[in-house]
């Protein structure tokens, strides 16, 4: 097991990377305020492994109530995010019982709005169980639901006290899934991690394959890069910002097809290489930097070209972008491989053209 710290004075929490991990109970008892939790996950995770979740557990005498909810990006709304409220009323938990969200992104996103929310605060535990989540979404604190005009517009910054993350769990993941987590383990690479860059070249068929000394390596690297980006920036108000690469052209495609019509990191994919052409069109990158780009997403398993939904399509759904200041839009863009930049006042013809040439006509 490896031990990350994510840095916030009082709020610091640990993120524990290994093997068997829902089988120590032991790592999660020292973070409960007391011995009653609440287990949110879903209708394929919860089958898979609520069970051992919980045994370790009750075993340490801990009261556990749960609640499963559907699976699916189209779920993580209003109305699912109540199914959670009405069990924490129903089964009485109190501002001191835990909350553990037991899934992907999507449980994880939930679950931490609705502890942020219920009784103005309670405390989570993130168990994440897909490899995006385990590398992204599980850490740092961001929490939400998606409204039909705009992806994860509606939520809130609360911190986990733990992050749990069981490599083993990946055993379980579907390839797409699976590709899906190493466009955010690309991510990092390209904004802040050149040799890291360098190294998923490398390793990339390994980590498609499955291997889990390669796994492991890049969830540890992933979550490394994260933690100091969150520790120096927690709200988003300068650097952190650039781990939204590719995510506001990618946000467009999610909420333009319908939520969960493509999966978070085939839009995260399709919009880095918005991203890259847009940067090469300002003469930042060079035209055989996209193509090298391109060539490591098609060997993950990851889209290149976006939906041809239409620049002017593109440009509305983006208008609702949690990066627009002033009623401008800023742009998480490439002044080199490894180097990240966020950049304003950007033509929108230049944009528009950067988008048509990277959709599937």
């Amino acid at each position: 097991m490896h031990t990350l710290n994510v840095s916030l004075g009082a709020r610091s929490y640990p993120i524990h990377i290994g093997h068997g991990l829902l089988d120590s109970p032991s790592l999660i008892l020292p973070h409960l305020r007391t011995r009653k939790v609440a287990v949110v996950t879903n209708e394929v995770v919860g089958p898979l492994y609520l069970e051992r979740l919980c045994a370790g557990l009750r075993r340490e005498d801990v009261e556990i109530v749960t609640v499963v909810l559907p699976d699916g990006e189209a779920y993580k709304e209003w109305r699912t995010l109540n199914l959670i409220f009405d069990m924490l009323l129903r089964e009485h938990c109190e501002r001191a019982t835990t909350l553990i969200a037991l899934g992907g992104g999507v449980v994880g996103d939930m679950a931490g709005f609705a502890a942020a929310s219920y009784q103005r605060g309670m405390p989570f535990i993130q168990v994440p169980t897909t490899l995006l989540a385990q590398v992204d979404s599980s850490v740092g604190g961001k929490t939400a639901i998606n409204h039909p005009l705009g992806k994860n517009m509606i939520g809130a910054f609360y911190q986990p006290r733990l992050v749990l993350a069981d490599i083993a769990t990946l055993a379980t993941l579907p390839p797409r899934e699976l590709s899906a987590g190493l466009a955010e383990i690309i991510k990092y690479g390209l904004v802040r991690d050149m040799a890291f860059f360098e190294w998923l070249e490398k390793n990339i068929d390994a980590l498609r394959a499955g291997n889990t000394g390669a796994l492991a390596w890049a969830i540890e690297r992933s979550c490394r890069n994260k933690v100091e980006v969150v520790a120096a920036d927690e709200t988003e108000q300068g650097a952190r910002a650039l781990l939204n690469l590719g995510h506001t052209f990618g946000h467009a495609i999610e909420a333009g097809l319908g939520f969960g019509e493509w999966l978070h990191g085939e839009g995260v994919a399709a919009g880095t290489m918005m991203a890259a052409e847009l940067s090469r069109r300002l003469g930042w990158l060079g035209a055989d930097d996209v193509k090298r780009l391109g060539r490591l997403f098609e060997r993950a398993g990851l889209p290149v070209h976006g939906p041809a939904l239409g620049a002017p399509r593109y440009m509305e759904l983006m208008a609702h972008d949690k990066k627009v200041e002033a009623g401008q839009l800023r742009y998480v863009l490439l002044r080199g491989l490894g180097h990240g930049v966020v950049a304003g006042g950007i033509d929108p013809a230049i944009v528009g053209a950067a988008i048509e040439a990277c959709c599937q006509q």
